[in-house]
């Protein structure tokens, strides 16, 4: 049985600091209001939906035409992939990247240290997850708002057998203009591109910029990412850990137009720029053992 909000609130509420209520449309979030920034997450999927560090404009790109339904994926923030990315392999019908963003999570706790703020979320496996992936795990999700936004995704197998799966933290950034934009870190870097037919590309020295439709798979790398976005005179910092592939997405024009939770005129001011374990990369889990994914989220003038 969902917990009410003001059960939420008596449990897990921080006075000044974290506040659950329920949105305009009855989907209950935490509202974080630190001194160092402001944030927004849905226990629908454990969803980020916003971030915003103070004297900066929001860090994560949102959707205006997002469905905020039970049922429906939230377009923007950060939905967390698991256990597969993309559209599920031998099986049409299953939901595209996974169920966990499916999902109303549990909270499990909250903190302050300092000026930071800290929430954590779980998932178990249900009879409703055993339908589509008939496996035992538990998620536990970590999200840490203060100057910085940690987010960190912890997998644990309590099946009686190994797992063997896909996660991506499917972080959309806010952008003044995609086009004006470009992504550092990745250079000399193997990937597959989606866009062209799935072929296997070399990225070059020089930084990504966007002129396109973009859905890249980069392999083999752990390497920070640094997005700049001149038109915001700012620099956003994506660090990880235990992440071996980076996806980088913009769906330009034409996408943008095909998706019903999506506006058209949305996408100059958006970039995908995922933390995952996906394609080549893909977690096998012995029985009793867990993997932890991280992600670290800052922004700097320039």
């Amino acid at each position: 049985m969902a917990t009410s909000v003001a059960d939420l609130q008596a449990r897990f509420g921080i006075p000044h600091l974290i506040r659950f209520e329920a949105d305009p449309r009855g989907l209950t979030r935490a509202v974080i209001n630190s001194p160092l920034a402001d944030a927004k997450v849905y226990l629908l999927g454990a969803h980020v939906t916003h971030f915003e560090p103070r004297g900066q404009p929001p860090v994560l790109f949102l959707s205006e035409q997002s469905a905020f339904e039970v049922g429906k994926p939230i377009r923007g923030g950060i939905p967390v992939i698991f256990p597969w990315f993309g559209p599920r392999a031998g099986d049409a019908s299953a939901p595209m990247h996974g169920f966990a963003r499916l999902q109303e999570w549990e909270v499990e706790s909250t903190a302050k240290s300092g000026d930071d703020v800290t929430l954590v979320f779980r998932l178990e496996a249900s009879g409703n997850t055993r339908a589509m992936w008939p496996f035992g795990f538990t998620l536990r999700y970590t999200v840490t708002v203060g100057r910085e936004l940690a987010v960190a995704l912890e997998v644990r197998n309590t099946d009686a057998k190994a797992i063997k799966f896909e996660e991506a933290l499917h972080t959309y950034f806010a952008l003044a203009d995609v086009r004006e934009a470009s992504v550092e870190g990745l250079a000399d870097v193997d990937y597959v591109d989606k866009a062209d037919k799935m072929k296997r590309k070399l990225q070059g020295g020089e930084p990504i910029r966007i002129t396109g439709e973009t859905d890249r798979v980069y392999l083999a790398t752990r390497t920070t990412c640094t997005i700049h976005d001149p038109g915001n005179d700012r620099r956003i910092t994506v660090a990880k850990e235990k992440s071996d592939a980076t996806v980088v997405w913009n769906p330009w024009t034409a996408k943008a137009k095909a998706m019903a939770d999506f506006g058209d005129d949305e996408w100059p001011r958006m970039i995908c720029v995922e933390t995952c374990n996906v394609a080549d990369h893909a977690v096998t889990l012995a029985p009793g053992t867990s993997h932890e994914m991280k992600a670290r989220i800052g922004v700097k003038a320039g």
